[in-house]
C-alpha cells in the first residue's frame, strides 16, 4: 500500500468525493480460468485504497436580513467518514475513472461507499 504518488499534492478533491486507487484486478479466477479484459469492470462493487478526500458536505450559510451584502463568513463543511489510507468498498457504477502518470484512479462520491476498513480502528471509541 504505497501512497507515495508523485504530484498527488496537486489534486484538490471537491465536495463529498473520494479519490481511490483501485486494488489490483486479477485476470484469473480462483480455479485458474483467465478472464477477458473488462470483466472485472462489470462487477457491481469494487475495492480500493483512499488516497485523498474532499472537504465534505457544505453547510448553509447564515441567512441575513440583507442578503445582498457580502458574507465574510467562511464556508463550513460536514466532514466525510472516509480517511486517507482506508480500504473502501464502493459501487463501481458510481465511480469515474481517471489516469494520472500512467496509473488509474477512481473518483467516487461518499454516497457510493458501502464500507470502510480502517487499520487503526479502536472499538473502545
Amino acid at each position: 500500500m504505497d501512497f507515495n504518488i508523485k504530484n498527488i499534492s496537486r489534486f484538490v478533491v471537491v465536495g463529498d468525493r473520494v479519490l481511490i486507487r483501485p486494488e489490483e484486478e486479477s485476470n484469473k479466477t480462483s480455479s485458474g480460468l483467465f478472464l477477458p479484459p473488462g470483466v472485472s469492470e462489470k462487477e457491481k462493487i469494487q475495492s480500493g485504497y483512499v488516497i485523498k478526500v474532499g472537504p465534505g458536505y457544505p453547510t448553509a450559510a447564515n441567512i441575513d436580513d440583507e442578503p445582498w451584502k457580502e458574507s465574510k463568513e467562511a464556508v463550513k463543511y460536514i466532514p466525510l467518514q472516509a480517511k486517507e489510507g482506508d480500504l473502501a468498498i464502493f459501487l463501481r457504477k458510481e465511480a469515474f475513472e481517471i489516469e494520472f502518470e500512467k496509473e488509474k484512479f477512481l473518483i467516487v462520491p461518499q454516497s457510493a461507499v458501502l464500507l470502510l476498513i480502517r487499520n487503526d480502528f479502536d472499538i473502545s471509541d
